[in-house]
């Protein structure tokens, strides 16, 4: 299995400290507001990547954390006339109501800032006492001048930054590229005592230390977010880690690409923005899931109703397939048959495997799905298939989905005990309409395609027979 390293900027065989374990993290949301598309990209992309290696047999130890204090949480909490923590609270809330919904599976900690300031202060102590951080005014800093390796992550170099930087005339700061460890709390902010200042954390030293915590220091195999949080975030993280730990940080580097709205980056700002929640009143969550799979996780993603529709086609051939497969004509198969059905299952394997090997190419597992429904189509509307095969072609199917999140067999599980008696109405009215067509009552014909397609279910003649499929 090959992943794509950010630090490296190179393809790498995956090969974690511990041959079978995975020590994962990935930076979590600021919650000041609802979650919107680009969130969900994310989260989505390393729970994709996190199924992806439990299903190769390692045990993955998942960590994401929660900014609960920061500007942002402070200037909405004002603005909504509530104290901070509880903001955060309300939106951490909103954040699992969205993402759960997705599929999105829970993290093994969700540790908050909040709860982490002793630690982050004896962190910010290790880098002061190794000759990294300096202190001015009550404000801890850290010197990127003294980490040789600043600007690797990012491709910059670090005397073309400095030269480049603008400086306020009041800066604090030896250098203008030097990041706050620890900043004193301005009137009316939370703080925590420190032996600087009452104040809090500066953004990156959060990440570090919650991180590292929960894998007691050691060597943390992948650490992913978005493209975003490259520079500085990211960058700043390694800095500080390594200055405390003196070792490694990070092994695989893992971003994910943004989100685009009609090929221009989406940004509050732009005001061109969508909630998790306005998209999921339209769509079904497992369509959005889809969309957001569809393309290879560090490309960007295009949204739009457009591209939402064409989720929503191609969710709808998985599901149908399921339904179909069931009222395929069961019967004992030859061995000739046997042997290409069990075939087609292990192409399948073989090519999804292969994909997500690739670095977790999520587009091409996808379509190893699709091309396995089209090949078991074609051969079942040809021939018989036997009960046997019909269950293990679809505990496969469902296999493999599963590794991506998706459920295509839920949008039917509440009607299961009523299948049948659906599929068997169903056949009543498809031969009264083959029936009312010979007699060329054309209208009356027509008149039950169109009420079947009011409540849903499409009706598509075919060389092989009249079929129905049932559309969300």
């Amino acid at each position: 299995m090959f992943v794509y390293n950010t630090f490296t900027k190179t393809r790498e065989k995956f090969e974690p400290t511990d041959a079978s374990k995975v020590k994962m993290y990935v930076c979590g949301i600021t919650p000041y507001n609802h979650c919107h598309i680009g969130h969900a990209r994310c989260y989505v992309a390393f729970d994709t990547i996190r199924r992806y290696l439990t299903f190769k047999g390692y045990k993955v130890h998942y960590i994401q954390n929660f900014t609960d204090i920061d500007d942002k949480i402070i200037n909405a909490a004002n603005a909504e006339k509530i104290e901070p923590l509880k903001l955060a609270d309300k939106y951490i809330e909103s954040y699992f109501e969205d993402i759960r919904q997705l599929n999105v599976l829970d993290a093994d900690y969700y540790p908050r800032v909040s709860e982490n300031i002793d630690e982050i202060i004896e962190f910010i102590k290790k880098i002061i006492d190794n000759g990294f951080g300096y202190v001015i005014d009550g404000e801890v800093f850290f010197d990127v001048e003294k980490f040789k390796n600043y600007g690797r992550l990012s491709n910059r170099n670090l005397s073309e930054q400095k030269a480049g930087a603008r400086v306020k005339t009041d800066e604090k700061k030896r250098n203008p590229l030097d990041f706050t460890l620890w900043k004193p709390a301005k009137p009316n902010e939370p703080y925590w005592q420190s032996p600087w200042s009452n104040g809090r954390p500066g953004w990156h030293i959060e990440c570090s230390v919650m991180s590292l915590k929960y894998f007691n220091d050691d060597t943390i195999d992948i650490h992913g977010g978005g493209m975003d949080l490259i520079f500085p975030h990211h960058e700043n993280e390694i800095a500080q880690s390594e200055a405390a730990l003196n070792k490694q940080f990070v092994k695989y580097w893992l971003h994910n690409g943004f989100v685009t709205i009609n090929k221009e980056k989406m940004s509050k700002s732009l005001n061109n923005f969508f909630l998790i929640k306005d998209i999921l009143k339209k769509y079904n969550p497992q369509v959005l899931r889809y969309f957001l799979i569809s393309s290879h996780y560090r490309s960007p993603l295009d949204f739009s109703d457009e591209h939402l529709e064409a989720s929503k086609s191609a969710f709808e051939k998985l599901k149908n397939f399921l339904f179909e497969l069931e009222s395929a004509k069961c019967d004992i198969v030859d061995v000739e048959s046997r042997e290409f059905y069990n075939q087609s299952i292990k192409n399948m394997q073989l090519a999804f495997i292969e994909a997500m090997d690739d670095d977790f190419n999520t587009a091409g597992a996808l379509a190893a799905l699709h091309t396995f429904i089209h090949t078991i189509q074609k051969k079942t509307a040809a021939s018989y298939i036997s009960q046997d095969l019909k269950s293990l072609i679809k505990s496969e199917f469902l296999n493999y989905c599963a590794i991506l999140g998706l459920q295509p067999q839920d949008l039917h599980s509440n009607q299961d005990k009523h299948l049948k008696k659906i599929d068997e109405i169903m056949k009543i009215l498809l031969n009264v309409r083959t029936t009312v067509r010979i007699e060329k009552q054309f209208k009356l014909a027509d008149f039950i395609r169109a009420e079947l397609e009011k409540i849903g279910i499409e009706i598509r003649d075919t060389k092989e027979g009249t079929k129905y499929i049932i559309k969300d």
